[in-house]
Parts: C-alpha cells; structure tokens; sequence
C-alpha cells in the first residue's frame, strides 16, 4: 500500500541483536508466565446488581404534550416538565411490531425524544399484579452512529499509516483483548490491582509495539525504556499514595463499586489506573526517542555516542514539555464535572487541594510525569548505546574539524564567476599560503 515515511534503520551488529535477545525473551516470557499465573479462571464474580431488565429497540412514532398537572408543593405550580405521552413501535422481543405508550422521560438526565428516533425500551412489571405492566424510554440507541465513527476512524488511520495504521488498528484491538480479558477480570476476581496492572501493561506494551513498529533493535530500545519506566512508575506511585494516605474512595464511581464488590481493593485500583493510563503515553515517548536517535545516526553517521544522546535529549525534553500539559489536561477533562463542583464549595482553597479527590488526580499527574522524564534518559541512553555500535568503529571519536586557515582562506575567497573589484591581494609573504583563485572549495566544505 506504499512505502514508510521514515527511513528504514541499518540491522544492528550481530553481537548486538545476542545481547536485545538475551534481554528482551527473557523479560517476555516471565511476562506470559506472570500472565498464565494471575489468569481468572473463576469466571465473573457474582455481584448484588439484582437481575438485569429486559430492553427492547423501539422507533418513536408520536409524541403528545401536554400541560403539567400542579406540583405536590406549598406553592402549587406547575411541576417540572416535559409532560405527555410518547408513542414507539417496538422493534423486537415478544411483543414485536407493537404500538406501546410512554410518558415523555422527564427528570434530569433524560432523553430528549422526537419522531423516528430510535430508543432503547423497558418493561417494567408490577410485584403486586405480574399481568400489569408498563413501558419506559431508557435511552437512544446509539449503535448506529457508533458504528459509523468507528468506521470513520479506522479508514483516517489506514488512509494516512497504511500498513503502520493497519497494524496500529490491530495493536488497538489486541490492547482491548487483553485489558477485557486479562486486567479487568482479574481484579473482579480478587486479584492484586497493582500486580495485574502491571502484569498486563507489560503485556499490552510487548504486543502493541512488536505489532505495530516491527521486531526491530529500534523496537527491542523501546520497549526495554517502556518496561523500566513502567516498574518506576508502579514504584513512586506505591509511595507517592502511602505518603498522602489515599483510600481509593475519592469518586463516586469507586463508592458504588465498592458496594457491589466489596472485595476489590479500591488502593490497588487507583495504582492499577495510573499504570495503565501512564502506558499509553509512555511507549509514545520512548518510541520517538529510539526513532530519534535512529534518524539522527542516518543523517549523520559520524556522531558518537554522546553527541546522539544529547541531541536526542534535546527533542525528548520538548516533547516531555507538551506531554506534561496533555496528561494534565486529560485528567482535568476526565473529571471535568466534577471540577466544577469542587468551585461552588465554601472550603478554603487550602482544604480543596488536599480532599481526597483533587490529591488522587494531583499524585495521578504528578507520578505519570516522573516517569515519563525518566523514559526519555532511559530510552535515549539505550538508543544510543545500541545505535552507535552500528556504526564505524571510531564512532565515539570527534570528526576532524578543518584547519583554522582553510576555512579563513575559504571565507575571505570570492566566488567563483564573480570578480570583486574591490579585492586587494594579501602581501606577499601570505599569497602562497591561500588557495589558487581556480580551486574550488566544495569538496572541502
């Protein structure tokens, strides 16, 4: 389908493709083994949700308003609208080609329904009679539209990688394999988050990049930066949660698991989310820096060692300054909500930033951050180290700098086809060292 942007790196030396083997297998199969070890084999939990409502696909075909009745209040107005009746002919289930009616959903967070709209339906049966029942719009149905934006999606990705986005869309795939079949299952299962996390971060990371950048020594350099960062990262964020004497209840969404799991250890779930949202950008980083440092040696062959490592520093430090704001940003757009909550409370500012919530998002930043800057020393050493040895052997040793009179004797020399008038020859004693007037000085520069 077309060719790679970038410019295919040089087969490292044999002796270095041994050593990122020696390394790299072994880490990859204790990381299957990990993974066979810690796999659910109990199936789901049970859990205390109650048994599921039937739902049904319904097409609104009416909708009939009407004034709202008073409200039951001391003043008597009229009560929170919209008021009336909504007719939809359900689609499937047993009472299929139906016509049934439903008052218009009505509270906060309800839908908003019109005429062939496609919703999703309930029927609700009465404990006291089984014969009487009722109908209720739960939602839109929304896997059309769905459908259509994943499709979108995943033809901008081919359109613009190719075979890299063929291959980005199938690491996609298998990142959401193995998080719906491996991470979240294990810790329902009673599993320890952190364990599993990192366990099945490793996991993700050795499929997603072998898969979707080749079995490279570029790729070997990325993924040995990923693997020690992510350790790093599971560290500090071990510590940096001890140290604030986080609980993992500091959302609403952990409190309402926590009553229909009580088992789970909501700890070990916030250091599980920071391993998993710390991957994502992190194989984003090391792998522009081992690409990095492949397109400098390719540009120019004589740098040594250091002198990658310091230029590809250079763009590892630009790209940390924009990551940091981006992973801020995704945390503060996650919980958006609510933030703005939080900025109708009375508590001082003081007591704000230290309440349970905005310290798990601040260690969240903060600790994803600390590792990231680590990635880029890491994987650029890494890069440079094993770049390098690919090279000439005098590789790390300085290019020959040109004689300080050559290139004063090129600079002062006018060009060629181009007399200057105003040219006055150097004395004597100096002509027979500048070069002749016919020389030309492009080989030498």
């Amino acid at each position: 389908m077309g060719s790679d942007h970038s410019h295919s790196a040089p087969p490292a030396p044999p002796r270095v493709r041994r050593i990122l083997v020696a390394t790299v297998v072994p880490l990859f199969v204790a990381t299957v083994l990990a993974a066979v070890v810690l796999w659910p084999r109990d199936g789901s939990p049970q859990t205390d949700g109650g048994a599921d409502v039937p739902r049904y696909h319904g097409t609104v075909t009416r909708v009939v308003t009407e004034p709202c009745p008073p409200a039951p209040t001391p003043e008597g107005g009229p009560s929170a609208g919209p008021c009336g009746t909504v007719e939809v002919r359900v689609e499937d289930g047993p009472n299929a080609g139906q016509q049934v009616q439903t008052p218009i959903p009505a509270g906060p967070g309800a839908p908003r329904v019109a005429v062939g709209d496609d919703v999703i339906m309930v029927e609700l049966t009465d404990p006291t009679d089984p014969a009487a029942s009722s109908w209720n719009i739960a939602e839109h149905q929304r896997g059309t539209p769905l459908l259509w934006l994943a499709v979108v999606f995943a033809a901008a990705i081919v359109a613009f990688g190719r075979w890299r986005g063929l291959a980005a869309l199938a690491g996609l795939a298998a990142s959401f394999a193995i998080l719906l079949t491996f991470v979240l299952p294990g810790i329902a299962a009673g599993g320890s988050p952190l364990l599993v996390a990192v366990v099945g971060a490793a996991l993700i990371m050795f499929v997603v990049l072998y898969l979707t950048h080749g079995v490279t020594a570029q790729t070997s350099v990325a993924v040995l930066g990923t693997l020690g960062s992510l350790i790093l990262t599971g560290v500090l964020a071990t510590i940096a949660t001890a140290a604030t004497h986080l609980t993992g209840f500091g959302s609403e969404d952990a409190t309402t698991l926590s009553m229909f799991q009580a088992d789970v250890d909501l700890h070990g779930l916030l250091l599980a989310g920071i391993i998993i949202g710390s991957l994502g950008v992190l194989d984003d980083v090391t792998v522009t820096q081992a690409a990095t440092v492949t397109e400098l040696a390719n540009a120019n062959p004589g740098l040594s060692r250091l002198q990658l490592y310091r230029a590809a520093t250079r763009v590892g430090r630009a790209h940390i300054a924009s990551t940091v704001n981006t992973i801020v940003l995704a945390y503060a757009g996650a919980s958006l909500p609510l933030l703005l909550l939080l900025t109708a409370d009375t508590r001082p500012i003081t007591q704000i930033l230290t309440s349970e919530f905005l310290a798990q998002e601040i260690v969240r930043s903060a600790v994803a951050t600390l590792g990231l800057i680590a990635a880029v020393p890491l994987t650029t050493g890494l890069a440079a180290l094993v770049t390098a040895a690919g090279s000439a052997p005098t590789g790390d040793a300085p290019r020959p700098r040109p004689e300080r009179a050559d290139v004063l004797a090129a600079l002062s020399r006018p060009r060629a086809g181009r007399p200057d008038p105003e040219h006055t020859p150097p004395p004597s004693t100096a002509t027979d060292q500048w070069p002749e007037p016919d020389r030309s000085t492009k080989t030498a520069w």
